[in-house]
């Protein structure tokens, strides 16, 4: 049974989610919300209600208070995922997606936080699928994974309508151990801060790994 351990850090996005949920929500309430919908690829349903695609699934902003409730549920979202949605929304600048793949080291101030990044997401990522990358094109079905043509094995996942994560793996070999990457559309800091691409990027790797079946 493959052990799951909590990477989260302790960085001041995390230390603060009250606070960070709290400004996004003040955010939202001064937002024109039809203008973000176009831009975010979000519809509003309701005078009240936005609905927004997140990993998969449908979710309700509800206006003005900023909670977000699955759509078929009626539960409310994690506070985690709750800052990302309302991050991602009230930050969608539209730009279109420009076919270009970069690396978090080529996102603003990415390089310099690149070491700790790469431990919460491309190491754990490559510690639980890199000796069978093909268990990772499995569990990411459930988060609308889809195959990409990058290294041995590559899987795509829209987190948002216009923002794309892909997941690279390599197999290594008798000389070289697995290896891995994550990609990101060259536009992607026009809908999450540096900060918010790290904690979506180990938000989706920690889903898939929590996915893993209990007999691999």
């Amino acid at each position: 049974m493959t052990q799951v351990h909590n990477s989260l850090s302790s960085s001041p996005w995390e230390r603060g989610f009250d606070i960070s949920y709290k400004l996004a929500c003040e955010k939202l309430a001064k937002i024109d919300i039809e203008q973000q919908c176009r831009k975010s690829g979000a519809q509003r349903v309701e005078p009240n209600k936005v609905a927004i695609h997140y990993l998969n699934q449908s979710y309700h902003i509800m206006l003005p208070d900023g909670r977000i409730l699955l759509a078929d549920t009626g539960v409310e979202a994690p506070l985690r995922d709750k800052i990302l949605i309302l991050h991602y929304f009230t930050e969608a600048k539209g730009t279109p997606a420009t076919g270009k793949l970069i690396t978090y080291k080529q996102v603003p101030g990415g390089i310099s936080y690149f070491p700790a990044f790469s431990q919460r997401t491309i190491t754990p990522l490559v510690k639980n699928f890199g000796k069978n990358p093909e268990l990772l094109r499995k569990v990411s079905a459930k988060l609308g994974g889809y195959e990409a043509q990058h290294g041995d094995i590559a899987v795509s996942i829209n987190a948002f309508d216009r923002v794309s994560i892909t997941l690279v793996l390599w197999r290594g070999d008798e000389e070289l151990a697995p290896n891995g990457n994550i990609l990101f559309d060259a536009n992607i800091s026009d809908y999450l801060s540096t900060e918010d691409i790290a904690v979506l990027t180990e938000t989706i790797i920690w889903k898939l790994v929590k996915d893993i079946p209990s007999t691999c």
